[in-house]
């Protein structure tokens, strides 16, 4: 190591180390300056900086509890924290609902087919024909041959 290693400072570590004196020197000015205020005046004073802590106080837990109730990203706000009963239970409720109503939809699909196979049922039970005939591959081939009577 030689000297030049010791000696220089960066312009930034400079900065900071004159901006640290000038900090010390008001500190110091400002100390001098609060012995030599009346009683009277340091107490409003005094009562002055306790609200205003106390208003910061509660401004910073306002913001927390803000924060940890809803916290915005973007344009996106997003709810934070464990989720509750009531937040799983809203939230399982749409797949609830549409269990449901595929349920229902297929309960009624099959009620349809069930009364179209009834239908067919009962008329080829009403028609003149034996349900023989309709088993008859001649009879198949002139239904297709005649239309009608």
């Amino acid at each position: 190591m030689n000297n030049s290693d010791f000696g220089t400072k960066t312009a930034t570590e400079q900065l900071e180390a004159i901006e640290a004196r000038l900090a010390l020197r008001l500190a110091s000015c400002l100390n001098e300056a609060a012995e030599a205020v009346p009683h009277d005046i340091s107490e409003r004073l005094r009562f002055g900086r306790e609200q205003a802590l106390a208003r910061a106080a509660l401004v910073r837990r306002q913001s927390v509890e803000a924060a940890t109730s809803v916290q915005s990203s973007g344009k996106a706000a997003v709810l934070s924290g464990p989720p509750t009963v009531w937040w799983r239970f809203a939230s399982l409720m749409p797949l609830a609902v549409l269990v449901a109503g595929l349920v229902v939809i297929q309960q009624h699909h099959d009620q349809e087919q069930i009364a179209v196979a009834a239908e067919i049922d009962a008329a080829l039970l009403a028609d003149e024909l034996p349900p023989a005939a309709y088993r008859d591959p001649g009879f198949s081939a002139f239904l297709q041959t005649n239309d009608g009577p």
